[in-house]
């Protein structure tokens, strides 16, 4: 009976030995499973934060680039705003002495632009048309000398145009069909696109692409 007593004693106490071993086993395995899945939830935190980090660092870059467009794009429009003013009213001075008939001589200026008109004109008669304030201050001899200038045998007529205001002169050949229009501000405007181009070049505006013709 006591072998017996001692024969479960022993198996009860080997089974709780084998139950500590397992428990053991199990707690440890639990525990390199933990340490695992910790690890890996590290990982993948510090995957998801860096992923964070450079999608909120290459949007901050793009809304970086969209600013400094944008900047680019306001500078370029308030200086080419500046540069168009600034144009205008050298074009509105130049208006203005030319009505004024400061800076020049006059008479050369309405001699010259009479003759330039004739030399680009057929025929061999011609009509240099002032307004009545210039006709009657520039005086007698004006024909003349624009047929000096012209360089080839022309018969010139000068008259006046009583609506004709601004400076300058008209040419028409005898038959009225050839008409070459040298008024001081319709000139201007004729010669301003390329006037203006220049100005802009010396002037650093805008760079420059070419050689630089004459000057009109």
């Amino acid at each position: 009976m006591a072998t017996d007593q001692d024969s479960t004693e022993k198996l009860r106490e080997e089974i709780l030995i084998d139950a500590q071993n397992d428990r053991e086993k199990i707690i440890n395995r639990a525990r390199q499973e933990a340490e695992v899945i910790l690890n890996n939830a590290a990982t993948e935190a510090d995957r998801v934060h860096q992923e964070q980090l450079d999608h909120a660092g290459e949007e901050a870059a793009r809304r970086n680039e969209l600013i400094l467009a944008t900047v680019s794009i306001e500078t370029g429009r308030l200086r080419a705003a500046r540069i168009e003013a600034l144009l205008e009213s050298v074009y509105e001075e130049v208006c203005r002495r030319l009505l004024a008939r400061d800076g020049f001589e006059y008479r050369e200026t309405v001699i010259t632009l009479a003759s330039h008109a004739i030399n680009q004109m057929a025929g061999s008669a011609f009509v240099a048309k002032l307004p009545e304030a210039d006709f009657t201050f520039l005086g007698d001899g004006l024909a003349d000398e624009i047929v000096r200038r012209v360089g080839r045998p022309v018969d010139i007529t000068v008259s006046c145009k009583q609506d004709f205001k601004e400076g300058g002169v008209i040419v028409e050949d005898a038959e009225g069909r050839q008409v070459w229009d040298n008024r001081l501000v319709n000139r201007l405007e004729r010669l301003w696109p390329e006037l203006r181009r220049q100005i802009a070049v010396l002037a650093a505006f805008v760079p420059k692409t070419g050689s630089e013709g004459d000057s009109p």
